[in-house]
């Protein structure tokens, strides 16, 4: 059986979790289990982080702050937002994300937590997107997943999603993929990828919409796993799901190599994809 991955120069491998990259359908994550401490996590309002937390500008432009105890080194994460190509940080003006231990849902509210507390866990989300001023902030938990893969992954999604919204869909990625879906490519890269391609190639009367969807869906999906492919090594094979079947690797790798076209990495990454037989 031949394998797929797409490498960066870093030696170290990694088991990712699932690329279902779309926003009504999250990320899967294991929850961090560590117990808490005996006094329980402060909690403050995203405005009183957003007051009190330093923010730094990456070389390719993109803001981002650090609170709290979060599980990623500051080496990590500065690397983790350098990873994003110019042209697509470009399209992210007015935009902060914050790293944080976790970002916590009550009721209509939500907060910010210093550190871990598992009494908090249930109603912590990945991510949190809130408009303060004239500026939209991003907080991502770092302490709701259990490794800098699906941290970096969680904020690469978010990335990938918020270049199509702001930018739309490459006329010549949108060519590429509804050929390999005209040709019955097996698999995709999302539930929600895959669910619009089905609705798309049925010709009803919503078709049109459904492509629409697709291509988008599609575009941030390759966006994401691109980017984690600067950042991280990747192996292809570990990122299957249960609910859909994975895009097949050859037309994969056309999308990436599409994407690495439209974004080519920064100076200091790689992109790079490997084949190899798996015993």
């Amino acid at each position: 059986m031949v394998g797929f991955a797409s490498k960066i120069t870093r030696s170290s491998r990694i088991r990712p979790r699932h690329p279902n990259a779309s926003r009504s359908q999250p990320v899967p994550v294991r929850y961090n289990t560590v117990m808490s401490q005996t006094a329980s996590a402060i909690t403050r309002s995203p405005a009183e982080i957003v007051q009190s937390s330093p923010v730094s500008q990456a070389p390719n432009g993109i803001c981002y702050a650090r609170s709290g105890e979060i599980a990623v080194a500051d080496n990590e994460l500065e690397r983790m937002v350098a990873a994003v190509p110019v042209p697509v940080a470009a399209a992210l003006s007015r935009k902060a994300y914050y790293f944080v231990p976790l970002t916590v849902t009550e009721g209509d509210q939500t907060v910010i937590a210093d550190r871990y507390d598992v009494a908090l866990s249930d109603n912590a989300v990945c991510h949190r997107n809130l408009n303060l001023g004239d500026a939209q902030c991003v907080f991502i938990s770092t302490r709701l997943m259990d490794d800098k893969f699906s941290v970096a992954f969680e904020f690469y999604i978010n990335v990938g999603h918020a270049l199509v919204e702001r930018a739309g869909v490459s006329q010549n990625f949108a060519d590429l993929v509804w050929q390999q879906a005209e040709s019955s490519v097996r698999g995709e890269t999302s539930l929600d990828a895959w669910e619009a391609r089905k609705f798309a190639t049925a010709h009803g009367p919503d078709a049109e919409k459904y492509k629409n969807e697709y291509l988008a869906s599609s575009f941030a999906d390759a966006i994401s796993i691109y980017q984690l492919a600067l950042y991280l090594d990747v192996d292809y094979y570990d990122l299957r799901e249960r609910d859909y079947p994975l895009l097949a690797p050859a037309p994969m790798a056309e999308r990436l190599r599409k994407i690495a076209e439209i974004f080519p990495p920064n100076p200091g990454f790689e992109f790079n994809i490997y084949y190899r037989r798996r015993s």
